[in-house]
């Protein structure tokens, strides 16, 4: 039996510390009568918080620029690019790849990760594989879920129904989709409803993935996710077209969204570095407006989206990082807007991945990462990064404070 003793923690924004108790990988309120031996962990009143929650990552296709020519910065030459490095791609190179940021991840302080699988018949199951393979052997650290997508296209490209159908039976829970590769992505929409209803799994869509206002999609996922009962197990990613209505329209949309169950992920460093290329001055940022959807009651969150790719070419997997930037651009400087944008690494992202056992009262799983901030406004603004993190109540790294080496006084 192992049991953990947390004590001097700052849970909150406030000054006074707690104890906590870990008991076989869970918190409790108190050590059960069987336990006589426990670890005890003193944060000299550092803040504790549950581990952050990525919902949005490709691993499969991470850490590739070096095989890739970057010359427009488009999402179609991301694509394309992206096609033609896949048709080298190994089992054992995509494992390599996924375990350089999965490792970045967890000393990030990320304990649970959706990640994003391409399926399609040119790279077969050989990503699924691998990544298969990255969930078993980092579970120690985080908790890995698949959603297998595809990203080539699914009525246009024979076979690839197929291969999803397979992954949905063999480890994968999550079923995503990119409506914009088919040359009908209402049916595109519709087929994975389909898919979902009959092997019961949730969505994760790429969708709206542009400045046009027009040719918008999300009204047909909305539609099928009423149709079908879905609410709560859509999430709909990207949608960079909702930041181009007006308040008028975005509350009507975003009341429909959170009435119908349709969650939000925003990727603010792809989103910013593809959109807007074909404007000079006056460039628009381009990102989903989360804080209004979130005041119509969408449950929303932020994410990494692709690290070292022609769709993202930089990236350290820090999803307080991704809420710093988010911030900043979208203007949001007050404590509750910063502790809302930590909530969408967080708290927010785990409802929407529908965590059942996250948080830090008892009968959470004790995954949790410790930061020496002031506040959680404080984690976001000042891009703190965790110096300790634990997964089931067990240490899976440790960051030390960096020291600073002032020169010795001179001998007089």
């Amino acid at each position: 039996m192992s049991a953990l003793n947390i004590i001097n923690a700052r849970l909150g924004d406030d000054t006074g510390t707690t104890e906590l108790y870990v008991e076989n990988g869970y918190f409790v309120a108190a050590f059960g009568p069987a336990t006589r031996d426990w670890q005890t962990l003193d944060l000299q009143g550092r803040l504790l918080l549950p581990g952050l929650i990525e919902t949005h990552i490709h691993l499969d296709k991470a850490c590739i620029m070096q095989r890739c020519h970057l010359h427009e910065g488009t999402l179609s030459e991301a694509i394309a690019q992206t096609r033609a490095a896949k048709a080298t791609f190994t089992e054992e190179d995509v494992y390599q790849r996924g375990a350089q940021v999965l490792e970045k991840a967890i000393v990030q302080g990320t304990t649970h990760m959706r990640t994003h699988v391409e399926l399609d018949p040119q790279i077969g199951l050989i990503g699924f594989n691998a990544i298969r393979r990255l969930q078993a052997d980092y579970a120690w650290a985080i908790t890995l879920e698949l959603c297998v997508f595809p990203q080539e296209g699914l009525l246009d490209n024979p076979g690839t129904e197929e291969l999803l159908c397979y992954a949905l039976e063999n480890g994968a829970t999550v079923l995503g989709g990119c409506p914009y590769m088919d040359s009908d992505p209402h049916g595109h929409i519709q087929r994975l409803f389909e898919l979902a209803v009959r092997y019961d799994c949730d969505l994760d869509l790429h969708l709206d993935f542009d400045l046009n206002p027009e040719g918008m999609t999300v009204n047909e996922v909305a539609r099928c996710t009423y149709l079908h009962g879905w609410g709560g197990r859509v999430t709909i990613g990207h949608v960079t077209k909702l930041s181009t209505l007006a308040k008028p329209a975005l509350i009507e949309l975003g009341l429909h969204l959170a009435d119908v169950g349709v969650q939000v992920t925003c990727l603010p460093s792809t989103d910013l570095f593809l959109t807007a290329r074909d404007t000079f001055h006056n460039k628009p940022r381009g990102l989903a407006p989360l804080a209004p959807l979130h005041a119509c009651g969408v449950t929303c969150s932020l994410s990494t989206n692709n690290i070292g790719n022609p769709f993202t070419p930089y990236g350290d997997a820090s999803l307080i990082r991704q809420a710093n930037l988010y911030a900043n651009v979208s203007q949001l400087g007050t404590q509750v807007e910063l502790t809302q944008c930590l909530a969408w690494v967080s708290s927010e992202s785990a409802r929407l991945l529908r965590l059942k056992d996250y948080g830090l009262l008892p009968g959470c799983r004790a995954d949790f990462i410790v930061f020496d901030a002031h506040s959680k406004a404080a984690v976001v603004a000042e891009i703190s990064a965790p110096l300790m993190g634990f997964k089931g109540g067990k240490q899976t790294f440790s960051r030390p404070a960096g020291q600073l080496l002032t020169p010795a006084a001179s001998v007089a």
